[in-house]
């Protein structure tokens, strides 16, 4: 149980610190990148919270219903998450490279 707490806070973590990147970023493309990794630390947070709550909350039906919508809801999320960071990964290169050029 420990371990799932401690990932969770680590997750969470790092979504606030990948969403202040993102607010503090001027680069267009760079923004969609950072939100697509913000949305996987976000997914991966509520995908353990569910199966935290599945394993070692108390045992009843409606528990059994929130954790499974946040498992399923929390691996969409960070599904969807890991193709826009593939996606974007490419052009936020390219577009740090013709910053750094512009310098």
């Amino acid at each position: 149980m420990f371990v799932f707490v401690v990932l969770i806070a680590i997750l969470f973590a790092f979504y606030l610190f990948y969403k202040t990147k993102y607010f503090r970023s001027n680069r267009h493309v760079e923004k969609k990148w950072l939100s697509a990794k913000a949305n996987i630390a976000l997914g991966l947070f509520v995908l353990l919270f569910g199966i935290n709550h599945l394993l070692f909350i108390s045992e009843t039906t409606v528990t059994y219903l929130v954790a499974a919508i946040f498992i399923i809801y929390g691996a969409i999320f960070s599904w969807i998450g890991f193709k826009k960071y593939k996606h974007y990964l490419p052009f936020a290169i390219e577009e740090a490279k013709t910053f750094d050029a512009q310098k």
